[in-house]
C-alpha cells in the first residue's frame, strides 16, 4: 500500500475517534449537569415546601394567640363586672364580712347618727343627712379607703414577685414551684394572694381559672398583664422568662410615672386641701368667739338649711378637684 494512502486512513481514523470521544464526552457531561440540574430543582422545591409549611406553622401560632387574646378579653370583661359587686369589693378590701354584715354595720351607723342629731335638736333635714352620710357614706368611704391601700401594696411589690419567677425559671425551677416562693417570701399582700393562688392549683383548679379569681379579688392592670402572659405562653409556648422579665421592666417604668405624676399634683392636692379646710375652720373659730352671732345658724330652720347647702356645695368641689387631680386611669 503506497505511503500516501496509508497517511489518509491513519488520519480518517484519528479523526473518527476524536469526533467520538468528544460527543461520549459532552454527552456523559450533559447527563451529569442534568442531575445536577435536577438536584437543584428538587432541592428548591423542598425548600420552598419548608419555608411555605414554616410560613403556615407562624400564621397558625399567630392565629392562635390573637384567639386566645380574645376569649381572656371577655373573660376579662366579665371578671370586672363581677369585681363591681359588694361581695367582690369586701374582698379586694381584704376583709372577712359577708353583704350582709356589712349592710348590718350600715344600718347601725345610720340608726346611731341620726338619733344623735334628733336628740341634738336639729332639723328633721339634718337628721335625714346625718343618717344618710352615716349609714351609706361611712361605710362605703372606709371599704373604698382599705381597698385602695391594699391595692396600693400589691402594685409596690409585684414587680419584685415578677422578678422572682424570672429567675426561678432561668435556674429551671418550674413555674408552680417559683408560684410557692412568692406566696412564702413576699409581704402582703402579694403573699396571701399567690398562696390562693397555689392553694386552688393544688386541689385542681387549672392556671386560667385560678388567674381569673385573681384578678377578681384585685383587679389591677398589672395584674391582668401578668396573667395574659402566662395564658398565651401556657398555651402557645415561648421563653416565658424574656417576657416576664421585660414586664417587670413595664411595671417599674409605670411605677416611676406614677410616682412622678403624684409629685407634680403634690401643689394641686395642697391646695384643694387649703381650699376645703377653710369654710369649716373660719366657722368653728367664729363660733368659739361669739357664740352669740353663731347661734342661730344652728338653732334656727334657715341657717340650718344653709349649713346643708354650703356641706353639699363643698362636697362637689372637693369631689370635682379630686377628680381633676386623679391620674390613676
Amino acid at each position: 500500500m503506497p505511503g500516501g494512502e496509508l497517511a489518509f486512513i491513519l488520519a480518517a481514523a484519528a479523526v473518527f475517534i476524536a469526533v467520538v470521544g468528544g460527543g461520549f464526552a459532552l454527552t456523559s457531561g450533559g447527563d451529569k449537569r442534568v442531575m445536577q440540574r435536577a438536584a437543584v430543582v428538587k432541592g428548591e422545591g423542598a425548600a420552598v415546601r419548608h419555608g411555605g409549611a414554616k410560613l403556615d406553622q407562624t400564621a397558625q401560632k399567630k392565629r392562635q394567640i390573637q384567639d386566645s387574646l380574645k376569649e381572656m378579653e371577655e373573660r376579662q370583661k366579665q371578671a370586672r363586672k363581677k369585681s363591681l359587686t359588694l361581695r367582690a369589693r369586701i374582698e379586694q378590701a381584704g376583709l372577712e364580712w359577708s353583704p350582709t354584715q356589712f349592710w348590718i354595720i350600715s344600718g347601725v351607723l345610720g340608726f346611731v347618727g341620726a338619733l344623735g342629731v334628733l336628740v341634738a335638736g336639729q332639723n328633721i333635714l339634718l337628721v335625714l343627712a346625718a343618717g344618710i352620710v352615716l349609714g351609706l357614706g361611712a361605710p362605703r368611704w372606709y371599704l373604698g379607703m382599705r381597698r385602695d391601700a391594699r391595692q396600693k401594696k400589691f402594685t409596690e411589690h409585684f414587680a419584685d414577685a415578677l422578678d422572682i419567677i424570672v429567675r426561678g425559671v432561668k435556674s429551671g425551677l418550674p413555674l408552680s414551684e417559683c408560684l410557692k416562693v412568692i406566696a412564702r417570701e413576699t409581704p402582703e399582700p402579694v403573699g396571701s394572694e399567690f398562696a390562693q393562688l397555689v392553694e386552688g392549683i393544688s386541689v385542681g383548679v387549672d392556671l386560667e381559672e385560678g388567674m381569673r379569681r385573681m384578678t377578681t379579688r384585685m383587679p389591677l392592670p398589672e395584674l391582668n398583664f401578668f396573667a395574659t402572659v402566662l395564658l398565651i405562653q401556657q398555651r402557645t409556648g415561648g421563653n416565658l422568662a424574656e417576657a416576664l422579665g421585660n414586664l417587670s421592666g413595664v411595671l417599674r417604668a409605670r411605677k416611676m410615672m406614677r410616682e412622678k405624676i403624684q409629685a407634680l399634683s403634690s401643689e394641686a392636692k395642697a391646695s384643694a386641701f387649703i381650699i376645703g379646710s377653710l369654710p369649716p375652720g373660719v366657722l368653728v373659730i367664729i363660733s368659739l368667739i361669739s357664740p352669740d352671732y353663731m347661734g342661730p345658724m344652728f338653732t334656727s330652720a334657715t341657717g340650718q338649711m344653709m349649713l346643708l347647702g354650703g356641706g353639699l356645695w363643698m362636697l362637689m368641689g372637693i369631689l370635682m378637684m379630686r377628680g381633676m387631680i386623679n391620674f390613676k386611669h
